[in-house]
């Protein structure tokens, strides 16, 4: 028996890494085995030294091939073996592992936008459509483009046997958000990677690209974020354990708002339902503060919290590995490593 399986691997393109991916035919029933890419064409190595070698390391059915194909999430390594510099996903295992007893567990709700022919879905060639107000889990006519694409991408991770949890419409006209959880680390990683490459394959087939930045148009247009929740052992039991988590956040806002995606400060403004990049807040049901509390937990003393900073473009392997790294520190009562990634974003200008 032969099956078809897509490999998929994060480059090292900077500042937004994109999601490469190729066709191997396994034979005899095998299971998928190491493989290896031309780095030199990913911005992953000098091309007098181009080999880059792929680990699999989440496997799920095929959903748009169907059968016995499968989709092989690879992390990636160097030829020795270790991972490369810009496999970020191997520090978050690390992270995951310390701290596997405070059960950490992600929900992340990723948003992105629709583009065709340059210009948002849906948006006239030129000008602008109605303000912003009708589109948010709206209905009806041409107000909600893309919806046929959202339901195949939607079917396509239940398929797939990705957790996802739901979608909606968001803000602005041709934006839309899909949620993946809840999951530890480095699963939740794994899952929003491949949720993301079956997104951008599906919008191929109707002729439209997907963009996850984090400002995709300017002006008085919300931007895309990608809100991480988060929750531990001690969190589902304890209001204090919830204070200590937002309070150590606040001391290391910038550790964690330069690694939450490129172009950040366009997006964090304090307007249009976000916190400003350089000030640190946490209330109950604010969507102004840099970390909400949801209402039920609040009620109930008990529960998850949300980060509202990370971008759509973030890496969901250095949020997760941040985020235990500062709070499961902090309920340790012990220092946090000071996680730095290999490929930092830089805080960029504000350009709205």
């Amino acid at each position: 028996m032969s099956y078809q399986a897509e490999y998929i691997w994060i480059d090292g393109t900077e500042p937004e890494p994109l999601l490469r991916s190729k066709t191997r035919i396994i034979k005899d029933g095998k299971e998928p085995e190491i493989w290896g890419f031309d780095g030199s064409s990913t911005n992953q190595a000098p091309g007098s030294n181009s080999d880059c070698v792929l680990r699999p390391v989440f496997v799920c059915p095929d959903p748009l091939r169907g059968g016995d194909n499968i989709l092989v999430l690879c992390e990636v390594e160097l030829t020795d073996f270790t991972p490369h510099p810009t496999n970020t996903r191997a520090k978050a295992r690390l992270l995951a592992e310390k701290y596997a007893d405070f059960a950490p567990h992600f929900g992340i709700e990723q948003e992105y936008t629709f583009f065709q022919n340059g210009r948002p879905l849906g948006w006239p060639a030129t000008g602008f459509p109605e303000a912003q107000g009708p589109y948010y889990c709206g209905v009806g006519g041409e107000k909600m483009p893309g919806r046929d694409i959202v339901e195949k991408h939607t079917q396509a991770c239940l398929d797939a046997g990705l957790a996802i949890e739901g979608t909606n419409a968001e803000v602005m006209m041709g934006q839309w958000e899909f949620q993946i959880g809840v999951l530890p680390a480095p699963a939740i990683g794994d899952q929003i990677w491949v949720g993301r490459w079956l997104l951008h394959r599906i919008a191929e087939d109707f002729g439209a690209s997907v963009s996850f930045a984090a400002k995709p148009m300017p002006g008085d247009w919300n931007g895309a974020g990608a809100h991480t929740n988060f929750s531990t052992k001690q969190t589902m039991e304890s209001w204090d354990a919830i204070v200590t988590c937002c309070e150590a956040l606040g001391t290391r806002v910038m550790e964690h708002v330069t690694n939450y995606g490129y172009g950040i400060q366009d997006r964090l403004t304090g307007k249009h339902e976000t916190a400003p990049w350089n000030k640190f807040s946490w209330g109950d049901s604010d969507r102004g503060a840099s970390i909400r509390i949801p209402w039920a937990v609040s009620k109930a003393r008990k529960g998850w919290l949300e980060d509202r900073r990370p971008n759509a473009n973030m890496d969901p392997y250095i949020v997760s590995a941040l985020m235990i790294d500062t709070t499961c520190s902090a309920l340790a009562g012990e220092k946090p490593v000071l996680f730095v990634p290999e490929q930092a974003a830089a805080v960029q200008p504000v350009s709205v």
